[in-house]
């Protein structure tokens, strides 16, 4: 299925059912007084996260929901039904803004729990309800209200533990791929990755953590160059990113060191909340590297980018150092308190 991660959409809740003016007719009953009923109220459009959806594909060609209107009164006093209400399914992580105006309305990150984002219009009032000592007949009811409608733009942010972050080629679909079930495609050229892959990964029975891997960054990715830029919205839940630099992407610590810079700089610019989340530098494709040779050229590495955080000395594609580094990520989780 094709990942589908914006999605625009009309909603629009029922209007409400008009009062009417009626009076009681019956045999022997002379002057039997108002008994126009209310009308209902319209039927509201609501959303809920679902746990069995994880893209936004279903909104390709069902773009307008349109929530039933109330019935009109009816006399002896008979109110309209109230209309029935729609109740969109969305994937958790969906954050809905109005199109004109970007207002958020809604951020759905917890299943099962409705969040109502266009109200019913209310109800019309029947003459019944103008009924008073000084207006024995009277002979006015009013409309319902119109319900609330809305262009909206649906975004999904995928909600991920842990994101990867790095060029094409850095190894992050291999790393996936060996510390979780997750079977993103890998090649030996770049931007194999399309689109978001998710991964759990089990660390122990009861102890778990998804990853999230989106496509290579390149130079220019905050102007719109590539695919990149488009997917690190995708990053902006996740409590920890891991920073994948090939050690030898030309043969030489300084294009690794020149590669993970800017990578830095776009995320600089694309947002810097993002920029300054919790970052661990991962090392990979130690495989490619004599054993001689790897701790000088990992020191190189970490001393040209000045790195003060974590490093991780890896092998994705063999599982060199991926287990002690997905335990440690276990106990960061578990002992951040700031999500």
């Amino acid at each position: 299925m094709k990942f589908i991660d914006e999605a625009n959409i009309f909603v629009k809740a029922g209007n409400g059912g008009n009062g009417i003016v009626s009076f009681r007719r019956e045999k022997y009953i002379p002057m039997g007084g108002p008994d126009g009923g209310d009308g209902g109220d319209g039927g509201s459009v609501y959303v809920i996260g679902s746990t069995d959806l994880n893209t936004l594909s279903d909104f390709r060609h069902t773009r307008r929901f349109v929530a039933q209107r109330g019935a009109n009164g009816q006399g002896k006093n008979c109110t309209g039904a109230k209309g029935e209400d729609i109740v969109i399914e969305v994937p958790l992580g969906t954050v809905i803004t109005t199109l004109d105006q970007g207002e958020q309305i809604a951020d759905v990150a917890s299943p099962d729990e409705p969040v109502l984002i266009a109200r019913g219009g209310f109800h019309g009032l029947g003459n019944t309800r103008y009924k008073s000592s000084t207006n024995r007949a009277p002979r006015q009811c009013s409309k319902g209200s119109a319900g609330e409608q809305f262009d909206l733009k649906l975004e999904l942010k995928v909600i991920a533990d842990v994101g990867l972050l790095g060029m094409p080629n850095a190894g992050k679909s291999t790393f996936i791929r060996s510390v979780s079930a997750a079977r993103p495609k890998v090649a030996d050229y770049p931007f194999t990755t399309l689109h978001p892959n998710l991964g759990v990964v089990s660390v122990s029975k009861h102890r778990s953590f998804v990853v999230a891997d989106i496509p290579g960054l390149i130079e220019g990715a905050a102007d719109g160059v590539g695919l990149g830029i488009q997917f690190l919205k995708h990053l902006q839940r996740t409590r920890l990113l891991l920073h994948i630099v090939d050690v030898l992407p030309d043969a030489s610590a300084d294009s690794a060191v020149e590669s993970a810079v800017k990578i830095l700089r776009e995320l600089e610019r694309y947002d810097e909340a993002l920029y300054r989340k919790p970052r661990w530098l991962i090392l990979n494709k130690l495989d490619l590297v004599p054993a001689d040779e790897r701790e000088d050229l990992c020191a190189e590495i970490t001393n040209g980018l000045d790195w003060q955080g974590p490093v991780y000395e890896i092998s994705a594609i063999s599982g060199q150092g991926t287990e002690h580094l997905c335990h440690d990520i276990m106990s960061y989780i578990e002992s951040d308190e700031t999500l």
